[in-house]
Order: C-alpha cells, then sequence, then structure tokens
C-alpha cells in the first residue's frame, strides 16, 4: 500500500505579528503544529524561516527538509511543557561530561584531549564558576555540586525555543560545557564538532573511515549546525 502524504494546498505563505509573538499563514489558514496548537514564533526572523520552508514544498510537504518548522513545533509540543524535566536531563550531562574522561593513553591521544578540551573546563570555570575535574579512564567521578549546580541553573534559566536548540547542541557532543559554549558563542558548532570527535578522529587515523559511521557523523553535524542557526533565530529580529 502506498503511504499517503500531504500535498501542498495553498498558494501564498506570509508572516503576521501577533500577540506574543509572529505567525505563519498558508494563504489564510494560520500555521499550527501537528497537534493543533497555535505555531507562534518569538521572533520575525524565525517566523521567516519557517515560511521560507513552507514556500519551498512543492507537490507532497516533505517535513525531513523543513528543520526549523520541526524545531519549533518541538519546543511548543515537547519542551515547554516539560520544560523542567528536560532541564534536568541536560543538566545531567555535567555529571559524565565527555571533556572530563581521558583516555589512558598512548600519548598523544592524551596530549590532544589536554589541549582541545582543557580550555573549554577553564572557560566554564570562568564563566560560570563551575569547575569540572578531568579524570583518566572510564570510571564515573563524582564533580563538585556546586559546579554541578551552576551549570545546571544556567539551563534551567533557558526558555524552551532556545532550549530546543541547547538539547541538541548538549546531547550531539555528549558534553554539557560544549553545549553552552556554543550556545554562549564561545566556540562554533563546527568547532565544537570537532572538540566532541577527538576520539573518533584519533581512531580514524589508526584504523581507517567506515563509510556508515562516516556518514552518520556527517547527518549528526548537520543537525549541530541546524541548531547553531535555530538558537540564533531565537533572537534575531
Amino acid at each position: 500500500m502506498t503511504e499517503w502524504k500531504a500535498k501542498r494546498f495553498w498558494t501564498d505563505v506570509a508572516v503576521r505579528a501577533d500577540e506574543g509573538g509572529y505567525r505563519v499563514f498558508l494563504d489564510e489558514r494560520t500555521l499550527n503544529t501537528p497537534g493543533k496548537l497555535p505555531l507562534l514564533l518569538p521572533t520575525e526572523a524565525m517566523a521567516e524561516a519557517v515560511a521560507e520552508e513552507w514556500r519551498a514544498q512543492d507537490g507532497h510537504i516533505q517535513p525531513l527538509t523543513m528543520p526549523n518548522t520541526r524545531s519549533a513545533n518541538s519546543a511548543i509540543e515537547r519542551v515547554a511543557p516539560q520544560h523542567a524535566e528536560v532541564c534536568a536531563m541536560l543538566s545531567a550531562y555535567g555529571e559524565t561530561d565527555l571533556l572530563c574522561y581521558r583516555a589512558h593513553g598512548p600519548a598523544e591521544l592524551t596530549q590532544r584531549q589536554q589541549d582541545a578540551w582543557d580550555p573549554l573546563l577553564d572557560w566554564a570555570t570562568e564563566r560560570f564558576a563551575a569547575r569540572l575535574v578531568p579524570v583518566a579512564g572510564v570510571l564515573p567521578v563524582d564533580q563538585d555540586p556546586a559546579a554541578l549546580g551552576a551549570l545546571a541553573a544556567q539551563v534551567s534559566h533557558t526558555e524552551a525555543f532556545p532550549l530546543t536548540a541547547l538539547h541538541d547542541l548538549i546531547t550531539l557532543t555528549g558534553s554539557l560545557v560544549l553545549g553552552l559554549a556554543i550556545a554562549e558563542r564561545h566556540i562554533s558548532a563546527n568547532e565544537g564538532w570537532r572538540l566532541s570527535r577527538i576520539d573518533e578522529d584519533w581512531q580514524i587515523s589508526q584504523w581507517g573511515e567506515d563509510d556508515e559511521a562516516t556518514q552518520m557523523a556527517e547527518a549528526k553535524r548537520a543537525q549541530l549546525l541546524h541548531a547553531e542557526r535555530f538558537l540564533s533565530l531565537c533572537s534575531e529580529k
């Protein structure tokens, strides 16, 4: 059986200011989330980015070609109603932050990790008064509760739309510190991706690339770049 796909039914796409934000109109119909909630967007820039995705649809609607729409839907339907739970889940990454777990060897790898990751831990100390301690090996270490609390406070103060982006910045890199560094524009998403891949790139240098793994990594990198862009749309005018 052929899967049913929604077809384009509109001619014009427009952005209009509404109370508390901006709405996208397909002809005279307001765009809603899949769950029929109002798709009220925080900035005109984000509304225009969503509108452009709908303008680009030709024939059948292709949700995978509309990342801004999908992120906005998630912010409204999934993140906003569970804000505290999402914040707690993301804050927990600080307890086992990627940047804190170093290899026992070889020396070249441990030096790469130190050179790449120590400056980010130093930045977190200066920016948030949150010093996380690196260890060798994979056994968990108890981090300073005050440091974890300071990082958690930063996450908890993030509103639903930017929190949706921060979710991807943290989960795709495996690091609360890296995610916050990208969100704070201390580093770019591309640099954050490189820093998160120190171990994987080392393995590739030793054993060569795996085509499937490379494709998966590239897809995740694209998601990370989208999250960075979506975050910027949360504050652009």
